[in-house]
């Protein structure tokens, strides 16, 4: 089964046990996901694609409890395993809460995001939920920008948000083919 985005449909609304079996712990383990793939691979690395303000899906919004109006703040990296990128990751914030609750994300540069979330604990996630994003779904088209690569099959997505002192980061994670070389 197919999910994307359509006009008032959030494709982040199924359950992660329709993904193949290998899929399962990937979509499931609330922990670091960038610990996870450190752990099985010989050399990570992460690939700043763009940071700033940027355009957002609708559902997007709504998972962040924000206006249709407003700015955001977006950062896209690729999360990248003995030279391969292994997961797509888009970071997004209110533009106007940088400042204050979330400012760390300015001066991340190429550091994963999962070294700060994971060691505040003032933050506090909500539950993750799965997707299958194909190419009706932009998120899938700019996993396809930041890989280069054209002929990417559907995509398993993830996602969830971080809160700080009330304040959303919503945290989206799309694994590209690659991830399944990485051990479960």
């Amino acid at each position: 089964m197919t999910l994307a985005h359509f006009p008032g449909r959030d494709p982040f609304r199924i359950s992660a046990w329709q993904a193949p079996r290998f899929m399962h712990g990937w979509l499931t383990d609330d922990s670091s996901l960038t610990a996870r793939i450190r752990a099985r691979c010989g050399c990570f690395s992460l690939q700043v694609v763009s940071q700033g303000k940027g355009r957002v899906m609708p559902d997007e919004r709504a998972a962040l409890g924000v206006a249709h109006h407003g700015e955001l703040w977006l950062r896209e990296v690729l999360l990248v395993a003995d030279g391969v990128p292994v997961v797509f990751a888009r970071s997004l914030v209110p533009a106007t809460v940088i400042p204050a609750d979330w400012h760390l994300l300015h001066g991340l540069g190429g550091r994963p995001l999962a070294n700060v979330l994971f060691d505040d604990p003032r933050v506090r996630r909500s539950p993750l939920e799965a997707a299958r994003l194909d190419a009706r779904d932009s998120r899938w088209h700019q996993a396809v920008r930041a890989t280069g690569h054209a002929d990417l099959p559907p995509l398993w997505a993830r996602r969830s948000a971080f809160h700080r002192a009330g304040t959303p980061l919503l945290i989206t994670e799309v694994f590209l083919p690659a991830i399944r070389n990485l051990a479960p």
